[in-house]
């Protein structure tokens, strides 16, 4: 069954909702938790699942995502029909670029038409999730079902950003609406509602004739969510399935999120900082992969003065050093300086950030190879940082990759 699975991973998003984390890369090249990736999870939920045939659809900026999966991903075996195959946009049918989540895939077609795969799994590269595809596979086929659409409870606000369906009592989707302006009115509870994941399988032949079907349609936006799921609810199988009813060999945590904006991506780092995560990193036999680079280990020290270097409540990775400074619920990626009286709180660093002695970070996100001058504050006075930079709505400050101090 998994050997004629296909995955198509849909990694060509502009991510304009995190700028500008995105200015030099593609959402799902966006590093997360200290050492990762955001396409490490999806990659990750493959290869545990079984899935060893990939096909990756790049567009914006990819260049960062192409080194990444490069070096830390080439470990399937292609004389056994295993391969990640990165597909830039190659205008095989037509003059454009990618214009919509269908139409990704419909302008490579040809590679599903001679892949041999009897089901296809569409999948996002930009959401942090663990999850076993296998069992959502196997509901697919017990179900006959032309398509399958992985779902789970989302609150109200949330939803306002996914699709929104119902389901009858035997999980057959009834209705779906994309990004609805009033999610409230498709609740049952009154609290949440069910929310597509932008999971999708079929079968390989229904897919090829629905995309062939959009193609044609002038009126479409080429969209899976806008498009492809309602006109198959009323004229195909379309089932749905909620997500963590069986985990398979994943601890059902249950734990997805679309990090597309600022504070998203924020507050799933933040996530990881509970004293119980809700998405457990250390499960021995779902172990995250990534890419990783030859460091020394992350070290404590005495600053100058005699101040010990103290790390409260934070993930520090490889190559770090925490010089005579306290750094508090916070995220250290690789080579990362503190240096002597510093503090840093509910902070991100990311890879080669170095904070100058007697800093104060609080709230920021700081992208990669950034300086921050002896004394500098940051994320202590919002008038003061409007001027600088950008914030979130939640009020986050976000520092863009090599950022030059005056």
């Amino acid at each position: 069954m998994l050997s004629k699975t296909l995955a198509i991973i849909l990694s060509g998003g502009i991510g304009t909702r995190l700028h500008p984390l995105t200015k030099e890369r593609a959402k799902p090249s966006v590093p997360f938790g200290g050492k990762y990736r955001i396409i490490d999870f999806v990659l990750t939920n493959c290869l545990h699942s079984g899935i060893k045939r990939v096909l990756m659809l790049t567009q914006y900026k990819s260049h960062s995502l192409q080194k990444h999966v490069r070096d830390g991903w080439s470990i399937f075996n292609p004389e056994l029909g295993e391969y990640i195959t990165l597909v830039p946009p190659q205008m095989r049918t037509g003059d454009s670029w990618y214009s919509g989540t269908a139409d990704a895939i419909y302008q490579n077609i040809y590679l599903l038409e001679r892949s041999g795969a009897e089901h296809i799994i569409v999948l996002p590269g930009d959401h942090i999730y663990r999850m076993d595809y296998a069992p959502m596979l196997k509901y697919h086929q017990n179900n006959n079902a032309e398509m399958t659409v992985a779902c789970m409870d989302v609150n109200l606000e949330d939803a306002k950003q996914l699709g929104v369906m119902t389901l009858n009592n035997e999980q057959r989707i009834t209705s779906f609406f994309e990004k609805p302006a009033d999610p409230a009115s498709l609740s049952i509870n009154g609290n949440s509602v069910l929310a597509s994941m932008g999971i999708y399988i079929f079968s390989s032949r229904k897919l090829l004739d629905v995309l062939k079907q959009d193609s044609k349609d002038k009126t479409s936006s080429h969209d899976f969510g806008k498009d492809i799921i309602p006109k198959l609810i009323d004229s195909g199988t379309v089932y749905g399935y909620q997500f963590g009813g069986d985990s398979g060999r994943v601890t059902p945590d249950r734990y997805w999120r679309d990090v597309g904006t600022i504070d998203a991506y924020y507050q799933a780092n933040m996530d990881l900082l509970d004293q119980v995560p809700p998405m457990n990193l250390y499960q021995d036999d779902w172990p995250i992969r990534t890419y990783s680079a030859q460091h020394p280990p992350a070290r404590t020290v005495p600053g100058q003065y005699g101040s010990e270097g103290i790390a409260i409540n934070s993930i520090i990775s490889s190559g770090a050093v925490i010089c005579g400074a306290i750094t508090q619920h916070s995220i250290l990626f690789n080579n990362v300086f503190v240096d002597d009286e510093s503090q840093v709180h509910d902070s991100i660093l990311f890879e080669g950030v170095r904070i100058g002695r007697g800093a104060q970070i609080n709230r920021c996100i700081i992208d990669k190879n950034v300086t921050v001058p002896e004394g500098m504050h940051i994320g202590i006075n919002e008038a003061d940082d409007k001027q600088r930079f950008e914030l979130s709505s939640d009020g986050i400050v976000v520092v863009p990759k090599d950022y030059q101090f005056k």
